[in-house]
């Protein structure tokens, strides 16, 4: 295999609270879940070309993760509408440049940039 392919692992205390999340507030798919004794241990939710990977096996990991995933500026505003309808907590902050911050319920983190606009901070 030549390209490469990779899934970001989010660490969560609850799968099924995580997918509940992912769905619900940000508008990604449940892909797939792996359950054991009918606990789910894993889960991936997809939206468009971002796939993560949910998983509860290493507490002392969960809610450690960032991701940092960059869009148009037009498809960023869009998203950010989208988000705010759902309910997403949608933050503001700071990260290099303007950043759209969306935390999930334990403590993950996904920073989208806003590199086109111009930045009220001096670097």
């Amino acid at each position: 295999m030549s390209a490469w392919f990779s899934r970001p692992v989010l660490f969560v205390e609850s799968v099924e609270r995580s997918i509940a999340f992912y769905t619900d507030k940000l508008g990604f798919i449940e892909a797939s879940r792996y359950a054991e004794n009918g606990k789910i241990l894993v889960g991936q939710v997809d939206r468009e070309d971002c796939q993560l990977l949910l998983n509860c096996q290493q507490p002392e990991k969960t809610g450690r993760g960032r991701i940092f995933i960059s869009l148009d500026h037009e498809v960023l505003r869009a998203l950010k509408d989208e988000f705010e309808a759902r309910g997403a907590p949608v933050k503001e902050g700071w990260w290099g440049y303007d950043t759209m911050i969306i935390e999930d319920p334990d403590g993950n983190e996904l920073f989208f940039p806003y590199p086109s606009e111009a930045s009220s901070h001096e670097g």
